[in-house]
């Protein structure tokens, strides 16, 4: 069935609704990170226990089941998004994160209400996760239908773009707050401040949305919107999406969240100066997405995949192995962004070569839930299988698995559909 055709929206308009879905994507990835770098100073809190590591293993076995909250997230907005549209799923996600950051910065802890607290925790990260599973195919397929055509890979960038600015914006409340606060203080109450920073966050974000241009109509009539088996008529586009995801997070993560560990275990670099050179790398990083999504408006999105596939099949234990290897700061650096400059080729168009692939009644669906499921189970066991593999000393074996699932990238390439002669977003519909 076609889809609803709006009215050409001009250029300012179109500058406005991408800024417009991007703060609502900063406060989603901001409040999902937060957790991830507040968690050394709160996991006493909830988890008393003469072991950090147990303390800390606890924390991390609540944000690892945010991950896996992640598909349910990419099916029930994706399917609010295809059946009551983009604005509605994308401000019912926003609220949810809101929600769920502010029951964390307001939780009782263990010494006030006992297991609750652990309990009212794990419920506020599964709410977080939901909203974050939720809010990727929702923003993705946003900014790919609001963009002009010859231009969507350049207004496309800044979905990635800014899930690395949440990041950052993390990084550094944290890095301010360390700062500030005495090591006591941020046990104490500091590590709340970055939940709320967020919520409000949150609140300005849904105000904001409240005026986004609505993409797309509704397709209420379509018994195929928003549905699994709507879903499931695209094989092909569904497998290359799951291909792209599952090589495109596990390396996203490994050279990402990852790095900054493995140069402080392997490469045996001081843990603050492996923060400061990631930070610098990802600032980069962020900074040229808008760079490499201008370039696949004129090489083609398909062309900008096939290089990604080949790069990390081939550069993928080179670089690391140097990285690993590395002496001093300075040629960590430059290792660590070759290889972030080689991922822009993907992360830059991630959300548009998926939503180009499928009809607009099912296309957040389509986007966000074999995403969700793909990045839940290579994206969010990346770090895991990583330290398997070292604390079995095998390593180098997790460069290979790496190596493979950019070899699945490069193959999924291959079967994609060249956008110029198969566009969905072109036909609108």
């Amino acid at each position: 069935m076609a889809g609803f055709t709006p009215s050409p929206v001009p250029k300012l308009s179109t500058i406005k609704s991408i800024l417009i879905a991007s703060s609502g994507n900063i406060v989603e990835w901001f409040d999902f990170f937060a957790y991830a770098f507040t968690a050394i100073y709160f996991a006493p809190a909830f988890f008393p226990s003469s072991n950090p590591t147990t303390q800390l293993l606890n924390t991390a076995g609540i944000f690892a089941a945010g991950f896996f909250m992640r598909p349910l997230g990419g099916w029930l907005f994706g399917r609010i998004a295809d059946r009551q549209g983009r604005k509605t799923s994308m401000v019912l996600s926003v609220v949810l994160m809101c929600f769920g950051s502010l029951i964390i910065a307001c939780l009782p802890t263990y010494a006030s209400i006992g297991l609750w607290a652990a309990a009212l925790l794990l419920v506020a990260r599964l709410l977080q996760g939901l909203s974050v599973g939720g809010e990727y195919g929702t923003s993705a397929t946003y900014m790919s239908e609001v963009a002009t055509e010859g231009r969507r890979g350049f207004y496309g960038s800044f979905h990635y773009a800014t899930i690395i600015a949440g990041q950052l914006l993390a990084v550094m409340v944290v890095a301010v707050l360390q700062s500030v606060l005495s090591l006591d203080e941020l046990k104490a109450w500091g590590w709340r401040i970055p939940f709320f920073i967020g919520a409000a966050g949150a609140l300005v974000a849904l105000v904001v949305r409240r005026s986004m241009v609505e993409t797309r109509d509704s397709h209420k009539k379509d018994p195929e919107s928003g549905t699994i088996r709507g879903v499931l008529a695209h094989p092909r586009a569904l497998l290359i999406v799951l291909g792209f995801t599952a090589g495109g997070s596990l390396i996203f993560y490994t050279f990402t969240s990852y790095m900054q560990k493995y140069l402080v275990n392997s490469a045996h670099m001081d843990a603050r100066v492996a923060s400061h050179v990631m930070t610098a790398v990802l600032f980069i990083f962020m900074c040229i997405q808008p760079l490499f999504g201008a370039l696949s408006d004129r090489i083609g999105r398909r062309t900008s995949m096939l290089i990604y596939g080949l790069f990390f099949t081939f550069a993928t234990v080179p670089l690391m192995t140097s990285i690993g290897a590395a002496k001093d700061a300075g040629t960590a650096f430059a290792l660590a962004l070759v290889a972030l400059v080689g991922m822009s080729f993907y992360t830059s168009i991630s959300g548009l070569v998926k939503a180009q692939m499928f009809p607009a009644q099912i296309r957040a669906l389509a986007v966000g839930l074999p995403y969700a499921i793909a990045n839940a189970m290579f994206g969010g066991t990346a770090e895991f299988v990583a330290l398997s593999f070292k604390a079995n000393g095998t390593e180098s074996h997790f460069f290979w698995y790496v190596t493979v699932m950019g070899a699945v990238v490069l193959i999924s390439a291959l079967y994609m559909p060249d956008e110029r002669k198969s566009d969905h977003l072109r036909n609108k519909s």
